[in-house]
């Protein structure tokens, strides 16, 4: 089992992390949410609300989401530990919350 990126660090996200790139990847009733949780947040909430919805945006934007959503229900979606995620990460010189 190995673990594949979504996308190389190098390369741009398919989704801008901005409110406009976040909303213009959604559609109908999930766009409207999206403004709507926005807009009722706190202004110490705000940050956490982007990066909800800037992930459910690039999941709507992924090209393999049919695939990727049909193999997790017939559950042969390949998994990984989190302790194996995070040893990868740390190989990689990415950054731990609270290191």
């Amino acid at each position: 089992m190995s673990v594949q990126p979504a996308h190389h660090p190098d390369q741009q996200p398919r989704v801008p992390r901005t409110p406009d790139g976040i909303a213009e990847a959604l559609t109908g009733a999930r766009r409207m949410a999206f403004y709507r949780e926005l807009g009722q947040a706190p202004i110490d909430r705000v940050e956490q609300v982007l990066n909800r919805w800037w992930c459910e945006a690039e999941m709507d934007a992924d090209p393999e989401q049919g695939r990727i959503i049909a193999a997790a229900r017939a559950g042969t979606l390949p998994t990984v530990t989190m302790a194996d995620v995070l040893r990868l990460r740390r190989e990689r010189g990415g950054e731990l919350p609270g290191e």
